[in-house]
């Protein structure tokens, strides 16, 4: 299976936008934003081990997958192309971006949302060795996952599982020093998201030489998904609306 999926190509438009899932997501959660960023072409990043890559193995080396996904979306870098990941997601985005101008890609923006700064994520051995049970206790302390889901037999048996490798593999990742992203950096998180602060957001203008925002928007961790930053993604990249990518 491939690592994006386009549900609308959009020959005309002026710029990609690839999202990523946070942890245990799919591209499902992306869905919507097609209709709601028309003058983007979206293109949301498919995790294995759920969705249509369901019977495939989760990852489990978050640098490593996150060079497979560079791979897959270094072609559609002949247009200006932006990043957005959340959660997980925002680390996955990052480490996307690193390898992807490693090989010379620009990129127009990458958005990291509801995440710490790459830098402050350090290796976890308690999250690497998360039962059901601390999965989802997590589940419910981030929201974004209704409370009588957690509670179903086939929930638990078809959804935990992957849910819990993502976090054993986040809770592995170790950030390695390295060059500067060329690329501006926006970041994103909820006011009242028990995660992440305004001060850990504001730590990623260390991974960039470029142009940092940050921005605090109402709502919790999940906050996008009852307000998906559509605003704040077009106003941002149409600052960088004469970038191409190489």
């Amino acid at each position: 299976m491939s690592w994006t999926e386009c549900r609308e190509p959009r020959p005309s438009a002026a710029i990609r936008l690839v999202c990523f899932p946070h942890a245990g997501g799919s591209s499902h959660f992306f869905r919507h934003w097609r209709k709601g960023l028309p003058e983007f072409e979206v293109h949301a990043v498919c995790y294995p081990g759920r969705a249509d890559r369901f019977g495939e193995p989760t990852a489990t080396d978050l640098v490593a997958m996150a060079g497979e996904i560079a791979k897959a979306v270094r072609p559609l870098t002949d247009r200006p192309t932006a990043l957005f990941g959340h959660s997980m997601g925002a680390v996955v985005a990052y480490e996307t971006a690193r390898a992807l101008e490693a090989e010379g890609a620009q990129l127009s923006q990458l958005f990291v949302s509801g995440a710490r700064a790459g830098h402050l994520v350090r290796r976890d051995a308690r999250a690497a060795g998360m039962n059901e049970e601390s999965v989802m206790a997590a589940l419910m302390e981030l929201g974004g996952t209704d409370t009588e889901l957690l509670d179903h037999p086939m929930f638990r048996e078809l959804i935990l599982p992957y849910v819990q490798a993502d976090f054993r593999m986040l809770g592995g990742y170790e950030h390695r020093a390295g060059a500067l992203l060329g690329c501006p950096v926006t970041a994103v998180a909820g006011a009242g998201d028990p995660r992440v602060t305004a001060e850990q957001a504001a730590d990623w203008a260390h991974v960039t030489k470029g142009p940092f925002r940050q921005r605090m928007v109402p709502g919790g961790h999940f906050y996008l998904a009852d307000s998906p930053p559509y605003e704040l993604v077009r106003e941002a990249c149409a600052e960088r609306g004469g970038t191409r990518s190489r």
